[in-house]
């Protein structure tokens, strides 16, 4: 079975392979562009958790100077994938080791000119990225080489970087600048082993070399290394002390290390599956996606909703991580799944301040968190086609279902792993929070004697501003359910530290009764007699129309379509998983039939217009026995990267990049939708709904600190078995 995913040359789909073949090692993520390319090729070295703002636009991460950049030339003459279209070209990603390899050739002159190239981020040393450079000629020919730290890297809101220094050393090279906005530090540092090359000269942060080509290989390597100022006091020592490390060193034991940190994670992460090979190199795929941007290295950062592929969505976290992508890490990598929670214990007070400044309680959590939690959603998030005019929408405002995310995610997390320790260092604050917002925000209807949240935006974000969510109304009353178990649980086993946390979260036994009034009150729509949930008030009344007649409907492809006037507005037509989201989550408290109908119900009436959406489709599916429906949903979610077809634009705004949310659902799809892996009576139970050309599939688990290995083969009975831990 291959690991790598290839493509030739098309300068089409430069963008899109950027995406397909970026490297990454959760600190940082080098998009998979030649070695030649710069800002117009979307070249960049994302770096986690380091922000800037220019001027009035929008706070989006920061793209580091490009350590690896290498450019051959004939005197004046460019010879690279930008000038000559080449006589062979392949870029392939290694994803089972985490490495990108290209191989170029050139007809120039009557000659044959090859270069080949692999690279690395390492897995251990993470401020360390490496390139080895094949040169080879046909025919000798003497060429020229310039090797240095490009600042040319694409930015969508920059640049960012100002106060460019160089500092030449006799076997370095430096650069430090400085963020825009705060004055962060930021410095990278490459070394080049160039016993083979003959250096012409040094100009700023480039060194140009002379080199004769013939066919006898030349090989040489780049070194690379990145800090910032969160990182460490200062950068360019430590910049220039990892290089010197790394350069002392040879190739292939840097190489050798950070292939056996791959073999570890592989080792516990991977999925098999026989009599599928379209359906198991997808969802390698996708779990080296989420491998490769987990945060192991920090408890207060998070993986952003793009990755580390770019700037897209500001960088910013959303309920992705909690709903699509922690499930994956809880299951397999706790340690990540842990940093990733604590991350919001680390962002409470951005979130308390928040609900303050919207005149609430407790803690309202960021729709699009940065590094501190504060909320990098603009209130005009989208351009329209037409005016080119800013228009005003409502995620920061109304998306109130984002706390409720963080705080079942924190109770699922103890649930599986029964890791009390996450809790009582600040989790189960953030649970208490999470449920005071809501008992803040909600509206008690006197004549109806309930508790409502109005004005609010589900996760079907193409209605804004609707009563009564379905969904939203459901996780707020599990919010308050999981707040009042958690009260109860750490009186038992926990009370001194019970006390110290209800005071520092400012509760008191009479809001315990509130809580357990809101619980029992709030109101959750229920199926009709169809046996359909309406997803918000007055649902039913909008125009009912296909999703082929609204998009027949658009004038312009990148069109918006929510919002005031977007062409879905005020018909049925929704963008994502919303009813059928609150049933993938609390399935138990409805009827097979109530699930089936309703997905029958959404399903042709959603565009899914989010890469969140199709494995929602794909596991709820599952829940009432239908592999046939649930399959190319499952398949569309493990192959969005893979295939690059996916919304680009929302109005004129760009949202490409990979989507680690989708490969996080794909695990999803395929480990609790077809596995039917759950939890009941503190038990592992395996429940299989295969699709018919699955043979067998198999996958690790770690649950309440004990590692598992399950085995699900066609036609027979799932075997379950404790592995040795050590």
């Amino acid at each position: 079975m291959s690991w790598q995913v290839r493509a030739g040359y098309d300068p089409n789909q430069i963008v899109s392979n950027g995406n397909k073949f970026l490297l990454a090692n959760g600190y940082m993520g080098y998009r998979g562009t030649m070695e030649e390319y710069g800002a117009e090729q979307l070249a960049a070295n994302t770096i986690l958790g380091l922000y800037d703002q220019v001027g009035d636009k929008w706070r989006e991460p920061v793209n580091a100077p490009n350590g690896l950049f290498f450019k051959l030339f004939d005197q004046a003459t460019e010879i690279s994938l930008l000038t000559l279209k080449p006589s062979f070209h392949q870029q392939t990603l290694d994803y089972q080791q985490g490495l990108h390899i290209r191989k170029t050739a050139f007809s120039y002159n009557e000659n044959t000119i090859t270069l080949q190239a692999e690279r690395f981020l390492h897995m251990k040393r993470l401020h360390l990225m490496v390139d080895e450079i094949t040169l080879a000629a046909e025919k000798p020919i003497t060429l020229q080489v310039k090797i240095g730290i490009d600042t040319a890297v694409w930015d969508i809101n920059g640049p960012h970087l100002i106060n460019f220094e160089t500092e030449d050393l006799a076997d370095q090279i430096i650069l430090s600048a400085k963020t825009q906005r705060e004055h962060k530090n930021i410095t990278v540092a490459q070394a080049v082993n160039a016993s083979k090359l003959n250096c012409l000269k040094k100009e700023g942060q480039f060194a140009y070399y002379e080199v004769t080509l013939t066919p006898e290989p030349i090989t040489f390597h780049i070194f690379a290394t990145t800090f910032n100022a969160n990182d460490c006091q200062n950068p360019k020592e430590a910049a220039k002390k990892e290089l010197d490390v790394a350069f002392a060193m040879d190739f292939a034991s840097l190489k050798k290390e950070h292939t056996q940190i791959w073999k570890g994670l592989w080792e516990k992460a991977d999925v098999e599956i026989d009599g599928d090979s379209k359906a198991q190199e997808a969802i390698r795929y996708s779990l080296y996606h989420l491998l490769s941007i987990a945060p192991r290295h920090s408890d207060t950062v998070s993986i952003p909703a793009r990755g580390l592929s770019g700037q897209t969505y500001k960088g910013a976290i959303f309920w992705d991580t909690e709903m699509f992508m922690l499930p994956f890490f809880m299951h397999v990598l706790p340690e990540v799944a842990k940093n990733i929670l604590s991350y919001r214990i680390y962002t409470l007070p951005g979130a308390l301040a928040k609900a303050k400044e919207y005149g609430f309680n407790g803690a309202f959590y960021a729709w699009e968190s940065q590094e501190l939690g504060q909320d990098a959603t603009s209130d005009y998030n989208v351009v329209d086609v037409f005016t080119k005019r800013p228009m005003r929408t409502y995620f920061r405002d109304k998306q109130i279902h984002i706390s409720g995310d963080i705080a079942y995610a924190f109770w699922q997390y103890y649930e599986y792993t029964k890791d009390l320790e996450l809790l009582l260092k600040g989790g189960a604050q953030v649970i208490f929070e999470c449920a005071k917002f809501y008992y803040s925000y909600a509206y008690y209807k006197v004549e109806k004697n309930r508790f409502e949240l109005i004005d609010v935006i589900g996760p079907d974000e193409y209605h804004e501003r609707v009563y009564n969510n379905a969904y939203t109304n459901k996780l707020a009353q599990k919010t308050m359910k999981i707040a009042l178990d958690l009260w109860e649980m750490l009186a038992e086993n926990a009370p001194e530290d019970l006390a110290e946390i209800l005071t520092a979260t400012e509760l008191m036994e009479i809001d315990k009764e509130k809580f357990q009034r809101f619980y029992n009150e709030i109101y959750v729509p229920q199926p009709n007699d169809a046996e359909i949930i309406e997803q918000f008030d007055n649902y039913f009344s909008l125009e009912d129309v296909s999703v082929t007649a609204v998009r027949k409907r658009l004038l312009d492809d990148k069109e918006y379509w929510g919002g005031a006037y977007g062409v879905a507005a005020d018909t049925q037509v929704i963008k994502q998983a919303d009813v059928i989201f609150m049933l993938h989550l609390f399935g138990e408290d409805y009827t097979k039939s109530e699930i089936q109908k309703n997905w029958e119900y959404y399903e042709p009436r959603t565009e899914h217009g989010s890469s969140l959406s199709a494995c929602i489709y794909a596991l709820v599916a599952c829940q009432f026995d239908n592999q046939d429906w649930a399959y190319p949903y499952f398949m569309k979610t493990a192959t969005v990267d893979l295939t690059g077809e996916t919304k680009q634009y929302a109005g004129t705004i760009y949202i490409g990049g990979t989507h680690p949310a989708a490969n996080g659902g794909a695990w999803l799809a395929a480990i609790k939708g077809f596995g039917g892996l759950s939890v009941k009576n503190n038990q592992l139970q395996v429940t299989p709904k295969l699709p018919k050309s699955w043979q067998r599939l198999a996958f690790n688990t770690i649950f309440n600190g004990e590692s598992y290995h399950i085995e699900i083969e066609a036609g027979k009975t799932p075997r379950i078995s404790k592995k040795n831990n050590s």
